[in-house]
């Protein structure tokens, strides 16, 4: 399996070149030159596997360059830290199906991507004799996974941005109390959009790139994409299991698309989903843009689902390359517009693909803490905000004729203030999040300005 750029001028690369080049040299985003097709056959044999197994027979179909024994060995020992047997769960309540992703070591689903991650960069540099340092911005959950995933690892530094007093409070805990010298915090004085960009302007500085041996953990890097196309499986052979069902359609709380162009490369592979449904917050640009062709930034609002709290979804690059034909001179024309206007613009064939390809719709604060309260008063289920917008978006937009399964994308615990006002309850925090306040913590603020970012990250590079 050979990886290219979105913008054309990167090709022939092989999975672990892929891995380590994080955003395409070119400025784009790196995706397999071909999708793997999946018949029902091929899905039969599949929907037995444990977690473990599953995600080795899903890999091994794009890293084909890894030795399948070693393959196997990153996979197994990436899922070890997880607090459920079936890695992610799925449960029945009400009148959907709730697929549990927070059962890693920081209770997001992140974890179920970055734990791999880590595992592959420490396996690649081993192996290579390199180093790298790598740098990400969060929302919220992404930066503690990927720290809990890189933490402690040999030749590799790990340098998060996450936007000043805009994550939970247990998010910034659990980012800022590891204590490894290996893990970098810093706290940018903006948006997370202020952040990404600013990640992503670094990137593009490719003699600044090879001199310190930048490496992306974002979901900039396709192997944490791949990394989520295994649940979207998981999840369809427990309910295919259990309803016999033809197609199922899926809701997924996303901010940066990547949850969901997860989803949308399990379908072209063959999953049979129906309605890949696509929840926002009230910071809707993926919503007005598959409803009525809006893609255009617009001001970030703080709402109770900081994690979504975003403007610009890098991943939907991604799709935009697949909407534009394939065709890496149309996607760079299209981002240099974005760049200078803010907006892009479609064709109503386009318009109409999109709609074909996603279900949208943005809930606001108000209705997430009444999606809250009221599932809870009816199941004795507590939703994090995330998953509460996922269950109200699923439920408006399911069809009546197939089984609705919504991600739930963290730890209720991780937001209890969210929940207390919803529901009058303190949601249980697990053992390893209460000992969290009582920890030493470790953080620099900084303004959100690409030159003193990069004047840190010079100064601590390994």
């Amino acid at each position: 399996m050979k990886y290219c750029s979105t913008r054309g001028a990167v090709r022939g690369l092989d999975f672990s070149a892929a891995v380590m080049m994080g955003l395409a040299d070119d400025g784009g985003l790196l995706l397999p030159e071909e999708i793997p097709q999946l018949d029902s056959t091929e899905l039969q044999k599949l929907s037995h596997l444990s977690y473990p197994d599953l995600a080795f027979a899903i890999l091994s179909k794009y890293a084909t360059d890894i030795p399948a024994t070693d393959l196997k060995d990153l996979i197994d020992r990436s899922y070890t830290g997880f607090d459920d047997q079936q890695i992610t769960p799925l449960i029945q309540k009400d009148d959907l199906y709730i697929l549990e992703l927070f059962h890693g070591p920081t209770f997001a689903f992140k974890d179920v991507a970055l734990q791999l991650l880590g595992n592959l960069f420490e396996y690649l540099l081993k192996n290579s004799g390199q180093r790298m340092n790598i740098i990400g911005a969060t929302s919220g959950d992404t930066g503690s996974a990927a720290i809990y995933g890189i933490r402690g690892k040999q030749n590799i530094n790990i340098f998060i941005l996450h936007p000043k007093g805009r994550v939970s409070p247990i998010q910034e805990l659990q980012m800022t109390t590891v204590l490894d010298e290996n893990v970098f915090n810093l706290a940018v004085e903006g948006t997370f959009d202020d952040a990404q960009a600013i990640v992503k302007e670094i990137f593009g500085d490719l003699d600044f790139k090879q001199e310190h041996a930048l490496g992306a953990v974002n979901s900039i890097n396709w192997a944490r994409v791949l990394a989520q196309v295994v649940y979207y499986f998981y999840a369809w052979f427990q309910v295919n299991k259990e309803t016999g069902a033809e197609k199922f359609d899926v809701s997924v709380p996303t901010g940066n698309f990547g949850d969901i162009f997860a989803g949308y490369i399990a379908k072209q592979m063959g999953l049979p989903i129906n309605r890949l449904i696509l929840a926002t917050n009230s910071n809707n640009i993926l919503s007005r843009c598959i409803n009525s062709g809006d893609y255009s930034m617009a001001d970030v609002h703080h709402t109770f689902s900081p994690s979504m709290d975003i403007q610009i979804a890098s991943n939907f690059e991604r799709y935009l390359y697949y909407l534009l034909g394939c065709d890496g001179e149309k996607v760079v024309r299209a981002m240099d517009i974005f760049k200078q206007t803010g907006k892009l613009e479609f064709t109503d064939k386009q318009k109409g693909q999109l709609k074909l390809d996603f279900s949208a719709a943005a809930i606001d604060d108000s209705e997430t803490l009444t999606t809250i309260s009221s599932f809870y008063e009816k199941t004795n289920y507590i939703l994090d905000p995330h998953t509460a917008i996922g269950i109200a978006v699923g439920k408006k937009l399911r069809g009546p004729e197939f089984p609705l399964v919504c991600l739930a994308t963290a730890h209720p615990a991780k937001f209890g203030d969210v929940v207390k006002t919803a529901t009058g309850l303190d949601p249980e925090l697990p053992e390893q999040l209460i000992k969290l306040a009582a920890k030493k913590r470790r953080v620099v603020t900084i303004p959100a300005d690409k030159n003193r970012v990069k004047e840190y990250l010079a100064a601590n590079a390994t």
